[in-house]
């Protein structure tokens, strides 16, 4: 078999263009070297952060929704038809609030007919209960038998038993004029009316509306295994009590909000991990007196998630992603922006938890990492707090340039504005 001459070409011309590419590289590189080449570009502005030691709890983060404590579906508890609709739909009820009312003429009959009948059987009763006491004193002459004064007893004890009967049968048919006046269980927002006034309803199968509770609410969500062993070890170690033993604090935001303005505390860890997807529920519950939550939004949660120690916190917008690692750029004192690698924990007040690969001192870039293109390249580093990205250190007259920063320097900088943020954060964790 023969060798296609294009083929055997195709490798010569690839290696020639790479070897005039690196050609041309290095002919840029002396132009730029030798007397009167073009000049060089500045290095980039960075805004850089020094990192340093706090005392903070963390707080771990899930996805949850708001969930009603109590959820009632009305059904009527008798049949018939419908009469009225009292209520706003979609509005906020009371407990014990008229909602519908079905057609109670029928019934209103079926009392009249059992409180007549028990008249009856009062009247018998009274009857059964003189003969009885006749039969006993003529006994007592001798004048009956004791066989006719058993069968006196016999029919007193009826003519009770068919009254307590009628009773019932009263005490039912004034039920069921009552169910014909349909109310609200609970306190909450009513649905809209299912059933429209004259259409037939029946009796604990019809669903006339859903009555939700507003105040207060749950906030579902669930934990992986890992964070749940985390909790166990934590637990045992006396670090911080177990959600089933105690109610940790929890912090809440929908999906509008920044940051987490609303606590609460948790209130329920379930038994067993879903084998399917391998977590567990858990519940938190929450005040909702301005109405702020609805069943069903989404809401993210932070669960506290240790006690409190020492450690180094940066911004969240320094971390870069590197398929399953993550990295920072540390600015030395050349001014040099090298590659760090980290490994990072919870959060506190907004900033993330570094568990390893930083130290104290280090000054982080943490906006304008899209501007350093390999480690090592020279940046302007401009020193800001850790938890403002987007302030940018104004230049004070006579004062050195922002590229001849020293570390100290940064340090001395970002320390009283950080440091003052640590302790807001402190209190509102505690």
């Amino acid at each position: 078999m023969k060798n296609n001459p294009a083929s055997i070409a195709r490798p010569d011309l690839a290696r020639g263009a790479r070897v005039a590419l690196a050609w041309f590289a290095l002919a840029a590189s002396l132009a730029a070297c030798a007397p009167g080449g073009p000049p060089q570009m500045p290095p980039p502005e960075v805004n850089v952060a020094v990192v340093a030691a706090k005392s903070i709890v963390e707080w771990d983060t899930y996805d949850g929704r708001i969930a009603a404590i109590d959820s009632v579906e009305i059904r009527p508890r008798v049949t018939g038809y419908l009469a009225g609709v009292h209520f706003r739909e979609g509005g906020e009820v009371k407990k014990g609030d008229l909602l519908f009312t079905v057609d109670d003429r029928e019934y209103r009959a079926a009392l009249a007919s059992a409180q007549a009948n028990g008249v009856r059987a009062a009247t018998r009763v009274e009857v059964a209960r003189t003969e009885f006491a006749r039969s006993e004193k003529l006994k007592a002459a001798r004048a009956v038998s004791e066989e006719e004064l058993e069968t006196r007893r016999g029919e007193l004890r009826q003519a009770e038993a068919d009254l307590k009967a009628a009773q019932a049968q009263a005490r039912q048919a004034e039920l069921n004029v009552e169910f014909t006046r349909i109310r609200a269980p609970i306190a909450g927002y009513a649905s809209y009316a299912a059933v429209k006034p004259g259409n037939l309803v029946t009796a604990g199968t019809t669903l006339l509306t859903t009555v939700v509770s507003v105040d207060p609410v749950y906030v579902e969500f669930a934990g992986d295994e890992r964070m749940y062993l985390k909790y166990q070890a934590m637990s045992r170690d006396g670090e911080r009590p177990s959600s089933r033993d105690a109610p940790n604090p929890v912090r809440v935001a929908l999906a509008d909000e920044q940051g987490f303005p609303h606590e609460g505390q948790m209130v329920f860890v379930d038994n067993a991990l879903d084998p399917a997807t391998g977590t567990i529920r858990a519940r938190a519950v929450l005040p909702n007196k301005d109405r702020v939550f609805t069943p069903g939004l989404f809401a993210r949660v932070q669960l506290l998630g240790s006690g409190r120690h020492d450690t180094l916190l940066v911004n969240e917008r320094a971390v870069v992603t590197d398929q399953d690692r993550r990295f920072v750029y540390v600015v030395d004192a050349e001014n040099k922006a090298m590659r760090r690698d980290v490994q990072l924990g919870g959060t506190s007040e907004g900033l993330r938890v570094v568990t390893s690969g930083l130290k104290p001192g280090d000054r982080v870039v943490i906006n304008g990492v899209r501007k350093i293109f390999f480690p090592g390249m020279p940046v302007k580093p401009v020193v800001v707090p850790m938890d403002q990205p987007e302030f940018v250190a104004p230049q004070a007259a006579g004062a050195a340039p922002a590229g001849d920063a020293k570390p100290g320097d940064a340090q001395a900088a970002a320390a009283k504005p950080a440091d003052a943020k640590a302790g807001a954060a402190a209190t509102g964790a505690r």
